[in-house]
């Protein structure tokens, strides 16, 4: 993973164009509890949203500008999610 958090769970070692997200955003596992942390759902979310937030970056460099959210979502949802998903069935099922 090209971004992680410090100590202070603050994101380091991302592009400047990557966002920070309001606290309420950003999650973290201290706070959600245990049977969240492990859901399936909760996890597809996270890796989801870290390929759109990838996304978003790549089309942003491209663009030489910031192309927002919202479009980079739309984007990678009409361009990506589905052979992402096939992808990541196949390497789930094969592990």
């Amino acid at each position: 993973m090209w971004a992680h958090r410090d100590a202070e769970n603050e994101i380091v070692d991302a592009p400047a164009i990557f966002p920070k997200l309001p606290d309420h955003m950003s999650p973290t596992p201290d706070d959600h509890p245990d049977l969240v942390k492990e859901s399936l759902l909760y996890k597809e979310f996270l890796a989801e949203r870290e390929e759109i937030l990838r996304h978003k970056w790549i089309e942003s460099e491209k663009a030489g500008h910031d192309v927002g959210f919202e479009k980079a979502l739309l984007d990678w949802i009409l361009k990506h999610r589905s052979s992402w998903r096939q992808q990541r069935q196949q390497r789930q099922q094969g592990a």
